[in-house]
Formats: structure tokens, C-alpha cells, sequence
């Protein structure tokens, strides 16, 4: 299937590792001129020569920090200044906040929904604008799971993203653009190897995992991918878990 994808630009955020550098592989390989972002530059330059080296085109390498208060409008205007506008924004950067504790202090809290709530709104929010003067727009969050065992602000931040992609996808569908999420299950990952043992995953896909194993970034990717393209224009204010069936809930 051609996911006509090839006079397309995108920027994925979080794209030095794991499910970012998947994604930006994918989009890639489908045409998809990138700019991609991270603090790791050293990585994002090695991911850089490999999109080359696979035939794509050199992605635009953008050093960044999502947590800095102008971060979003600086990494929006760089992407564009590289590319000449943004097609595709990927939201990938963020990731877990574990508060196993009842109480937890607001300085962990503030920084688990700047960077999981805050700063994808807010780089939707620098981007759409362009978006719409173009009348065509991929907005996809890289979300997370619904059914926390304990408190953790990452969650908290995901579930609030799901609200506001929905609420967005109604205002912006006129104009071409779609708004959907995206929540991984146990996905290899730098993160994932940090923090579960291989005793644990070991169990988990044996017990709880439908599949029998965790994802991989691939798996991923290949959705992100077609919600990105034009094959995918009817699909928009969706939550599409990519989760090898872990999730419990039906919809």
C-alpha cells in the first residue's frame, strides 16, 4: 500500500531512542522529511546517518530540553525554519513518574504534567496554525495506560492529553487535520529495561500479556505511520492502544 506519504515533513519529539527512534524510522522509510528532537544530539546525529544511509533524507537534528519554558515555541520554529512547515507532529517525549508514596511533593508533580500534559498541548498549539493554512495535519500522541496500580503523574498527564486530543480533533477536522493518541503497552525501551527486571517481564508475558511478549518499537511505528498518511483521513479523535492485548478495558 503507498501511504502517499513521500511530499510529506514531520517532527518527532523524544526521537533519540526507543519508540521515538522507531517512529522516526518508519516515517522515514515512507519519504517523510524529519525533524527530530532530543537532549541526546550525539544519538539524534547517529540516527540522522542511518535514515540517510536507508535512502531518506537527511532529517533536521534539533537539540532540545521539553522541560525549558520556551521549549515548545523554539523546537516549532526550528522544525519549520528546517523544513518549511510541519505536516506530521509526533508527541513522544515524556515518560513516567512513578508516586508509589501518598504524599508526593508539587515540585515532582508540576514537572510529571509540564512534560507529559503541558508541553505536547502547547507544541500542538505552535504548529496547528500552519497546519491549518495548509488545510491538511497529522497531530499523534504517544499516550500511556488507564490503569495505574498506583499513583503516577505521567498517567495522570496521559489521561488529561486523551481529553484535550479529543476536544482538539472536533475543532481542527474542517481543516484536513486529525488529532488521535496512541498508548503503548510494555514496549522495549532504555525505559523498560530500567525499570522492570527480566524475572518480572519475564512473568508479565506469560501471564498477563495475551501476545506472549513485549512490543517493539516496529510495532508501534507501523501505526503511527498509517494514522500519519493520507490513507488514514477518516480516523481522528481515537485512542488506539498498541498493547498486545495487556489492557483490560473494552473500549
Amino acid at each position: 500500500m503507498d501511504l502517499q506519504l513521500s511530499d510529506k515533513t514531520g517532527l518527532v519529539t523524544g526521537a533519540s531512542t526507543g519508540i521515538g527512534r522507531g517512529i522516526a524510522l518508519a516515517l522515514a522509510a515512507e519519504g517523510v522529511h524529519l525533524a527530530i528532537s532530543a537532549r541526546r544530539v550525539a544519538l539524534l546525529q547517529e540516527l540522522a546517518d542511518e535514515i540517510v544511509l536507508a535512502g531518506g533524507k537527511r532529517p533536521v537534528v534539533i537539540a532540545a530540553d521539553l522541560y525549558a519554558g520556551d521549549a515548545p515555541r523554539t523546537l516549532a520554529s526550528t522544525a519549520i525554519e528546517g523544513m518549511g512547515h510541519v505536516d506530521i507532529l509526533v508527541n513522544n517525549a515524556g515518560g513516567s513518574r512513578s508516586f508509589k508514596e501518598l504524599h508526593v511533593d508539587e515540585e515532582r508533580w508540576q514537572e510529571a504534567i509540564t512534560l507529559n500534559f503541558h508541553r505536547p498541548r502547547q507544541l500542538a498549539d505552535a504548529l496547528v496554525d500552519q497546519m491549518i493554512t495548509r488545510k491538511w495535519g497529522r497531530i499523534i500522541n504517544i499516550t500511556g495506560k488507564s490503569e495505574p496500580e498506583h499513583t503516577n503523574g505521567a498517567f495522570c498527564a496521559k489521561a488529561g492529553i486523551h481529553s484535550w486530543a479529543k476536544g482538539l480533533s472536533r475543532m481542527v477536522g474542517q481543516h484536513g487535520i486529525t488529532v488521535n493518541c496512541v498508548p503503548p503497552g510494555r514496549i522495549h525501551s532504555e525505559q523498560i529495561l530500567r525499570n522492570y527486571t527480566p524475572e518480572y517481564r519475564k512473568w508479565q508475558c506469560e501471564n498477563e500479556i495475551p501476545m506472549g511478549r513485549y512490543g517493539e518499537p516496529q510495532d508501534l511505528a507501523d501505526l503511527v505511520t498509517f494514522l500519519a498518511s493520507p490513507r488514514a483521513s477518516y480516523i481522528t479523535g481515537a485512542v488506539i492502544p498498541v498493547d498486545g492485548g495487556l489492557r483490560r478495558y473494552q473500549f
